[in-house]
């Protein structure tokens, strides 16, 4: 059946559900959703079980709104709602969406924009048509954040065409005989890095991430196996997380043909444009190539279908998607595969952290059917085990006093996000508390960019963090120890002036590039001053050798090579890692509901792959199993 047609015999059936008192409504496809227009809004809100009852009846997901005749222009829009909305309320910004029709008030008090019972909000819809909706405005502005959304209202006519596109290629005839599913490993099996999956039907074909090596060696996932084929081909691309070595790679897909839609959590869309276009900078002013440039990021975003947590969408004619928590960074998220009706489920957790942390709960146990998992190993190695976060803490603690007894300095390798917001909610507590000596803690990279886009998306943090920034006013990031070094000539003052006790947080957090260099090249000879890592360190990286003991490295200085010798006491502070250890990866598997007949290990260096496939198969009973690259998997 096809999309037009498909559309006629819906509307319908969507009007046999309606009452015929309601006025004409208009129906199309956007996306994954099925978008129904009315001049009736007030009926859908004050019957909210109708759509729900359409959506079953129909097995789509339906957004209701407005007839975009009776909506006021923006313009005057505007101007009344400020007139409307009570100047206590702190009305940062009015966003808004043409195609929703839903304007956005970011206000610094929601309470008092929404007003008694929603008053405001109904005299808005009532007076205006839009649908309004209050959200907090960001304690921290983001850069990032405000981009995006001004990119998107900008485009959000081709961005329409563009989704009316997508759903009709989602809504597309399939043959569903005969049906299969397997998966291709492209990059990230039995290494750490580049990863990306294809998944397979005998209609479709899902890349789930697609990253670069951040450490040294093979840059690329292998996107030349016939598999792959010619990007075009691929429907749809999931992204797990924004780290790199999931993401990295996105634009350059874009750029050499791929048209469709990438699904992924809003904060993941909005950080990872941020690490893209930092790689860019980076690979730039090193006197590389880059694999793509700007525009093919901005496109990306453009195609990006954000999706919620626990909400399921389809993305092709057999194969539904539903995104859970993983707990490693600010959106990172399980990928559940429903395939065929029911045929197969199969869950990708990406990089998962089953741990409740500073930042964010532990990663969902819990999913409606599971045939197969592919699993992370990262620590999946028989010695890789992590302490608790209470120790990790003590540890930090006592690092930073031995240092600061001493005069020294330390240095802290960050990824822009996630660990460097962990550890700067520790190090506030600490001096916050007392148990160590207040000092300047400097952000130097993305740090601080990274950390607005956290505060951006509340909803994404633990409730304990939520409750403290929100509602008991005690914003930790935005303690006055923290310091951005916004600038080379800001960082050239603190190196130049010596600056005695301080806490240096620096990107990149593996030391293969970034301005942490900058800060080793002059403070490593001093046996005052630590280093400090809290994250894993890929193989060949600068980290994993100043790990290993390497007391002398050749590092790049303005375009000359200089030795640095390494005096500074070097630590490792486990505890802040967002990748599960072994423990809490088996205790997953026993937790995990229902249990998975298979366990695919990826994502790990490959004798920690092996060994925990063969440690499930042998205890949990769960037919484990570590693939290569460029290797193909049937499930059924």
């Amino acid at each position: 059946m096809g999309s037009k047609s498909n559309l006629k015999e819906l509307k319908a059936r969507i009007e046999d559900i309606l009452p015929s008192s309601l006025s004409d409504i208009f129906v199309e496809f956007e996306g994954p959703e099925l978008i129904l227009y009315t001049r009736d809004v007030d009926y859908f809100a004050e019957n909210t079980t109708v759509i729900k009852n359409i959506a079953k009846a129909i097995r789509k997901r339906v957004v209701i709104r407005p007839d975009p005749d009776i909506l006021v222009d923006a313009t005057e829009a505007e101007r009344v709602i400020k007139e409307m909305i009570p100047e206590e309320a702190g009305v940062q910004a009015i966003i808004f969406d043409d195609d929703l029709g839903e304007v956005s008030i970011e206000a610094l008090s929601p309470g008092v924009a929404i007003g008694k019972l929603g008053q405001n909000l109904n005299k808005i819809k009532l007076k205006l048509g839009w649908i309004p909706k209050v959200i907090r405005a960001p304690p921290i502005n983001s850069k990032t954040v405000n981009d995006v959304r001004k990119y998107l209202y900008e485009n959000r006519l081709e961005r329409k065409e563009f989704l009316k596109t997508v759903g009709n290629h989602i809504h597309r005839s399939a043959d569903m005989s005969d049906i299969w599913v397997r998966t291709v490993f492209l990059g990230g099996a039995r290494e750490v890095g580049r990863s990306a999956t294809l998944l397979m039907t005998k209609n479709s074909k899902v890349l789930v991430d697609c990253g670069l090596n951040v450490s040294a060696g093979k840059i690329s996932p292998h996107l030349e196996l016939p598999d792959v084929g010619t990007f075009d081909s691929i429907d749809a691309v999931v992204l797990t997380h924004a780290h790199l070595d999931h993401s990295g790679l996105i634009p350059f897909l874009v750029k050499y043909g791929f048209d469709g839609p990438i699904y992924t959590t809003q904060p993941t869309r909005d950080m990872a444009a941020l690490l893209q276009l930092d790689y860019l900078k980076v690979a730039v002013g090193d006197g590389g190539r880059a694999p793509y440039d700007s525009e093919d990021i901005r496109k990306q975003v453009l195609h990006t279908i954000p999706v919620k947590y626990g909400d399921t969408t389809g993305i092709a004619p057999d194969i539904r998607l539903t995104l859970h928590n993983a707990g490693h960074i600010i959106g990172s998220a399980m990928a559940h595969f429903h395939i065929a009706d029911g045929f197969y489920n199969i869950a990708f957790t990406g990089d998962m952290k089953f741990e409740n942390t500073w930042l964010f709960n532990r990663a969902e146990k819990k999913f409606p059917r599971l045939e197969a998992l592919i699993m992370e190993s990262t620590y999946g190695g028989p010695n890789d085990f992590q302490p608790t976060h209470t120790e990790a803490k003590e540890d930090l603690k006592q690092i930073i006093e031995r240092t600061f007894n001493r005069g020294g300095k330390i240095i802290i390798p960050v990824f822009a996000v996630g660990r460097s917001q962990e550890v700067m909610l520790v190090i506030e507590e600490l001096m916050r508390e007392g148990s160590i000596e207040e000092a300047p803690v400097y952000l130097d990279g993305m740090i601080l960019e990274a950390t607005a886009i956290h505060t951006a998306y509340p909803e994404y943090l633990n409730s304990d963090l939520r409750a403290k920034i929100f509602h008991q006013n005690q914003n930790p990031f935005l303690s006055s120890i923290f310091h951005n070094v916004d600038s080379p000539q800001v960082r050239k003052q603190i190196l130049e002036e010596n600056i005695d006790k301080c806490i240096v947080l620096a990107t990149s957090g593996m030391m293969n590039g970034g301005p942490v260099l900058e800060y080793l090249k002059q403070w490593a000879h001093d046996e005052t001053n630590s280093l400090v890592f809290v994250g894993y360190q890929a193989v060949d990286t600068i980290g994993n050798k100043l790990q290993k003991g390497t007391k002398e490295l050749i590092l790049n200085d303005k375009g000359t090579q200089k030795t640095v010798e390494i005096n500074l006491e070097v630590n490792t502070c486990d505890g802040f890692s967002g990748h599960s250890d072994r423990h809490q990866l088996l205790r997953y598997l026993r937790k995990v509901t229902p249990k998975p007949k298979r366990v695919i290990f990826v994502h790990g260096e490959e004798s920690k792959s092996i060994d925990i496939s063969q440690t499930v198969s042998r205890k949990l009973g769960i037919d484990g199993y570590a693939p290569y690259n460029m290797e193909a998997l049937r499930y059924k």
